[in-house]
């Protein structure tokens, strides 16, 4: 669940009480950003069979300045995967890190996909993609990162890497945030420099 709530004391504790009042067990918090006087967390919360995300979304809802901006479904077992954690897995055979990345953003960043293509001569061709990513791309050039229009289901984001394009598509949204695109870029810097060693 993303969540956006005053960055003041006791805010998150309000939104834990909350969230444990309606039912919710909270696994782990991450800080995505901060901006303007507001947090925006990612909060992994298991739920007890017969509690109704609804209800979780209710009870957050009602607190003052606390706006919940997202939740989705997460898979079973799945935790948080921080950046750090990212780096030290490339690290460990740096020829297949650029790959390794593209299976790994999905967890990191909480996104349903992960691709990543390259341009030639009959136009773009994945190179490594997860499961769940689509098989053609139509695609501008890509300079910095940038969120892409996506379609009905997905929110999209592409970057470029080296010489290729990586491409996440988010089910259902939230829009990716600055502080996404920035991070993005970061692991993308990492993955090719550890590559080329």
């Amino acid at each position: 669940m993303r969540v956006e709530l005053p960055d003041v004391p006791g805010s998150l504790g309000r939104v834990a009480s909350a969230i444990g009042e309606a039912g919710g067990d909270i696994e782990a918090i991450e800080i995505v950003e901060k901006r303007d006087g507001f947090a925006v967390d990612d909060v992994l919360l298991e739920i007890p069979a017969g509690t109704m995300p609804d209800s979780i979304i209710s009870a957050c809802s009602v607190l003052d300045g606390v706006s919940v901006l997202w939740i989705s479904r997460y898979a079973a077992g799945g935790n948080l995967f921080l950046d750090l954690e990212v780096v030290e897995s490339l690290t460990q055979d740096p020829r297949t890190a650029r790959d390794r990345l593209v299976d790994l953003l999905p967890i990191a960043f909480r996104v349903d996909w992960a691709a990543r293509v390259r341009r030639g001569d009959d136009g773009l061709r994945v190179v490594h993609a997860t499961d769940a990513a689509p098989t053609t791309f139509d695609l501008g050039e890509i300079t910095v990162p940038t969120r892409l229009p996506g379609d009905e289901t997905y929110v999209e984001l592409a970057a470029p890497f080296g010489d290729d394009v990586m491409l996440l598509g988010r089910r259902g949204g939230p829009e990716f945030l600055d502080s996404e695109l920035a991070r993005l870029e970061h692991l993308l810097g990492l993955a090719v420099t550890i590559s080329s060693h």
